[in-house]
C-alpha cells in the first residue's frame, strides 16, 4: 500500500510540474495610468490563450525603468513618456520602441465640488479656484511623467512657482487621483483617462496641448517569448479597448 501511495505522489508531483511548465508567464511593467485598460485587454487575450499567465507591475514609469535597469524580470515595458523609454535604450537595456498611444492632461475636483468649468490659460484666476490652504494633487514633478507634464504646462502658463507650495506630490498618477477622490486635495492634475475611470471626481478643465510635450506611450519588447502578447497590444481589438478608456490611438 505504501508503494502505491508513493507512486501516486510521484505522479501528482509530475503532473503539477508539467502544468507549471506548460503555462507561459509573461511579466508586463506598465505605467499606472494603463492599469484598467491593459488588464481588460489581458483578460480578453487569455480567453484564447489559456496557457498564458500575464502578470503586471504598475507604478510610475521612472520607478519601473529603474527596476528594469537593475535586472527586474520584465518581458514588456510600457512607459507614460518618452524620457524613461529613451533612458533604457541609451543604457542598452531596451533595443527599440514603438509609440502606441497618446493622452491629455486635465484638472479634476471631487465630484461634489462646486467648481464645474475652468478655462485654463495665462489668465486663469488660480486663487479663486484653489483657496489658501487648499492642495493640488500632482505626480511628483521631478520624477513622475504626469507630474513632469504638469510642471511643464504650469511653467509655460507662468504659474508653477506660485502654485508649488500647495502641491500634494504623489508617487504616481493614480495616487494623485486617489488624493482627490478622498477629498485630501481640492484639485488634481491627472491624465484624462485616469479621471474617466473614477466616479468620485470630475474633469473641470483641460490643459492647453501647446503648453507641454505630447503625452505619448511608447512600448518595448524585452523578451521575445512575450512577442505574441506584445503584437496583440497593437491589434485592432486592443486599440479599440484603449480608445474606450479615453486614450488617443497613434
Amino acid at each position: 500500500m505504501k508503494k502505491v501511495i508513493g507512486i501516486l505522489q510521484i505522479i501528482i508531483m509530475m503532473t503539477v510540474t508539467f502544468l507549471a511548465s506548460a503555462t507561459e508567464k509573461i511579466t508586463v511593467f506598465a505605467a499606472s495610468s494603463l492599469t484598467d485598460s491593459i488588464q481588460n485587454i489581458a483578460a480578453i487575450y487569455k480567453v484564447e490563450h489559456e496557457d498564458t499567465d500575464i502578470v503586471f507591475s504598475f507604478a510610475s514609469s521612472s520607478v519601473l525603468a529603474k527596476q528594469i535597469e537593475q535586472g527586474a524580470p520584465a518581458d514588456i515595458f510600457m512607459s507614460a513618456d518618452q524620457k524613461w523609454m529613451t533612458y533604457l535604450i541609451e543604457h542598452n537595456v531596451a533595443k527599440n520602441k514603438q509609440d502606441l498611444l497618446k493622452n491629455t492632461l486635465v484638472l479634476i475636483a471631487p465630484k461634489q465640488s462646486k467648481l464645474n468649468h475652468v478655462v485654463i490659460n495665462t489668465q486663469t484666476d488660480w486663487e479663486a479656484i484653489l483657496p489658501k490652504g487648499g492642495k493640488i494633487a500632482i505626480g511628483d514633478p521631478d520624477h513622475v511623467p504626469a507630474g513632469l507634464y504638469a510642471k511643464e504646462s504650469l511653467t509655460n502658463l507662468g504659474i508653477f512657482n506660485k502654485l508649488s507650495p500647495q502641491f500634494a506630490p504623489a508617487s504616481n498618477v493614480r495616487d494623485a487621483l486617489m488624493l482627490v477622490e478622498r477629498n485630501e486635495a481640492t484639485l488634481g492634475i491627472v491624465y484624462s483617462t485616469d479621471a474617466k475611470v473614477s466616479d468620485k471626481v470630475k474633469i473641470i478643465g483641460t490643459f492647453p496641448m501647446d503648453t507641454f510635450k505630447p503625452i505619448e506611450y511608447p512600448i518595448t519588447l524585452l523578451n521575445p517569448k512575450a512577442n505574441d502578447f506584445y503584437q496583440y497590444l497593437n491589434s485592432p481589438q486592443a486599440k479599440a479597448i484603449f480608445k474606450q478608456y479615453g486614450f488617443i490611438i497613434k
